[in-house]
């Protein structure tokens, strides 16, 4: 049996109560990291890090909010008294969205809360992150969850314009860390049902026909990519790029009829 490729390392997932956040953290666990998962849902949180613990892994669950103004600050803190300096950062929390918003629709309240979330909150975790590896030598690896939104107008401003800032942040943050021997990468995700998608039963059923793979994504399809991503077996040459795991989706043109 092949060595876990992530055997040794120690990673921060959030977002990891429910969806591709908590696809990703027990995709960690199951190659041999050490993971903290994190979350503003404190129940269904510490149950996946209750479950990955029984099983034999190690996990441990710590509750933050990361749109308040010390979130990031206090969760990397605790992060490091459970499980020392990250090797290991996956930003995927994000609010709850309505995928029919548009920017008539949205209020300055949840236009706050998702670029607080999203983008101030990866911007502190990747900077306060990026200096503790350089400070312990950490040849470590940052994956953020971004989305096919940051680069064409889907609905959604508040989440587009935070995805797209994500986007930034993250090659930003490639061509820093990189002389140090650090890698950022993205992944952006098709229509994965969970977490906090929410289509409706008609627009899943519309979003599975405008896909080429004529299929609605899993939480393991992205965690798949994730394990690549962040395993130096098969991505020591990769940084600065998004990945689009999306079934084809952003292949569909407009102008097509569904029904083909």
């Amino acid at each position: 049996m092949s060595e876990p490729l992530l055997k040794g390392d120690t990673a921060l997932v959030t977002g990891a109560a429910s969806g591709i956040g908590r696809g990703i953290a027990v995709a960690l666990a199951k190659e041999g990291a050490r993971v903290v998962l994190s979350d503003l849902q404190h129940d269904a949180g510490q149950k996946v890090a209750d479950q990955l613990s029984h099983d034999g892994r190690y996990a441990s669950f710590v509750a933050v909010d990361l749109a308040s103004d010390d979130g990031p600050h206090k969760l990397l803190a605790e992060t490091t008294t459970r499980v020392g300096p990250l090797s290991i950062l996956v930003h995927c929390a994000s609010p709850p969205r309505r995928e029919a918003d548009h920017i008539l629709d949205v209020s300055e309240e949840t236009w706050d809360q998702m670029l607080a979330v999203n983008l101030r909150a990866g911007f502190l975790l990747g900077r306060e992150t990026g200096r503790q590896m350089i400070e312990h030598k950490i040849k470590g690896r940052m994956l953020i969850i971004a989305s096919l939104h940051a680069e064409t107008p889907r609905n959604l401003p508040h989440y587009s314009a935070a995805k797209a800032g994500q986007t930034m942040i993250m090659k930003e943050l490639a061509k820093a860390l990189g002389p140090h021997g650090i890698r950022v990468n993205a992944i952006a995700p098709g229509a994965i049902p969970g977490g906090g998608f929410d289509a409706g039963s008609a627009g899943l059923e519309r979003l599975t026909r405008c896909t080429s793979l004529r299929r609605l994504g899993t939480p393991e399809d992205i965690a798949r990519m994730a394990v690549a991503l962040l395993s130096d077996r098969f991505s020591a040459y990769v940084t600065g790029t998004t990945v689009a795991v999306d079934g084809g989706i952003a292949l569909h043109n407009w102008l097509e009829p569904l029904d083909l």
